[in-house]
């Protein structure tokens, strides 16, 4: 299955495209490497559970108490949800952003779009 395209993309070039910054203005080449260096501090630096001691998936306090564990565990599981619910209001909106898109008509919902 190597070289495989799916239908619409067939002009698409093989290859791994994410680093080529040849065609980039100089301003976004600039930032690139900021950018690139602060997403790895975040994932190996703060995304992880370095101290074992969570209490839920998504638990990154490593240790630090923001008041948190003085709260009563139904207070704890309301803000877990209504952080969940945002998330997922969140994704959908981009959704809707992303099929917009698509359909041609983004610059009728958000006229600062081109």
């Amino acid at each position: 299955l190597a070289g495989a395209r799916l239908p619409g993309m067939e002009s698409v070039g093989a290859g791994f495209k994410a680093f080529d910054l040849a065609n980039v203005s100089p301003e976004v080449r600039g930032v690139f490497p900021l950018t690139l260096f602060t997403i790895l501090c975040m994932e190996f630096g703060v995304m992880i559970d370095a101290t074992g001691e969570s209490e839920f998936p998504g638990d990154y306090r490593n240790g630090f108490d923001f008041g948190w564990d003085k709260q009563t565990d139904e207070w704890k599981k309301n803000k877990r949800t209504i952080e969940l619910n945002n998330g997922r209001a969140a994704q959908m909106g981009i959704a809707g952003i992303m099929v917009h898109e698509l359909m041609g008509n983004l610059g009728d919902l958000l006229p600062a779009t081109p």
